[in-house]
């Protein structure tokens, strides 16, 4: 495990799931093209944010795993491009709806599935309409170079727990998928600043480089921010977007360094299991 090439895409999406994932796909290839070896698509890239209302017919639209037209896509692509590709969806399986992720490996094959364990529900996110609480546990994967990739879903990065969970597991890097922006309830409200700190936040407690990837546009009048980002495990910024820019962020980590940091900081050498059962409890 040494050093590894990420990147990060940001894009607009429409009404047009063809489309869309048309312009993933070529980013993706830029991606590739700049030498990532992980590539991570914004959430949900399918479509439109759904979720801003609800509505009963938008339940059609989700698909199994193995008939996801956003999984079989960048199957294909990581099969042939010889990447990794966490590919965010809306997952179909039996009577249930889950907001998900597959993680693709440069076979072409998913390497398993995540589901979204944080649901969050408010004007404009009304995810809990869609989405149940994601049953697969935090999920880790191998990645290149030995590595080893941890992904969580949008609301979930706001979680300490979701970062920590999957750095006891085991992970090298975090990626977070994402689609955020407005709050139709405050106008006044900008999230923006305060996304990026939630996350640089676990760069820093947990000594670990973040991915994060939004989507930007305005999509019925509710304003994507973008701000993607990656940062090291100082969480210092590697590379950024604003709100407005289409494209790819690419990265050089340097895991054995990082690894090496960690070590150093403690954080892991003097935690206190035995004092942390409050955080299992209901309040």
């Amino acid at each position: 495990m040494s050093k590894i090439t990420v990147a990060a895409l940001q894009l607009a999406f429409t009404d047009d799931t063809a489309a869309n994932i048309r312009s993933v796909s070529e980013l993706v290839r830029e991606a590739a093209g700049k030498g990532a070896e992980v590539v991570l698509p914004p959430e949900l890239f399918e479509g439109p944010y759904f979720c801003r209302v609800e509505d009963e017919s938008l339940f059609a639209t989700a698909k199994p795993t193995a008939e996801h037209p956003s999984v079989l896509a960048m199957q294909s692509l990581a099969e042939e491009l010889k990447i990794w590709i966490p590919t965010s969806f809306f997952e179909l399986d039996g009577p249930h709806h889950y907001n998900s992720l597959a993680m693709i490996g440069p076979d072409g094959r998913v390497a398993g599935v995540y589901r979204k364990s944080h649901i969050p529900d408010g004007p404009g996110y009304e995810e809990k309409f869609y989405f149940r609480p994601g049953n697969t546990g935090f999920k880790v994967w191998s990645g290149p170079h030995k590595s080893t990739l941890g992904v969580g879903v949008c609301w979930d990065q706001w979680y300490p727990e979701t970062a920590r969970a999957m750095m006891l597991m085991g992970a090298d890097i975090l990626f977070y998928p994402t689609a955020i922006g407005t709050e139709p309830h405050d106008p006044e409200l900008d999230t923006s600043r305060l996304w990026r700190r939630a996350m640089i936040g676990h760069a820093v407690s947990n000594v670990v480089p973040v991915v994060a990837a939004n989507r930007i546009g305005t999509e019925h009048g509710q304003r994507f921010y973008g701000h993607s980002f990656i940062c090291d495990e100082r969480g210092d910024i590697l590379a950024e977007f604003g709100a407005d820019e289409t494209g790819v962020l690419v990265a050089e980590l340097d895991l054995a360094a990082a690894k090496k940091h960690r070590a150093a900081f403690g954080f892991f050498r003097d935690r206190r299991p035995e004092l942390y059962g409050r955080l299992t409890e209901d309040i």
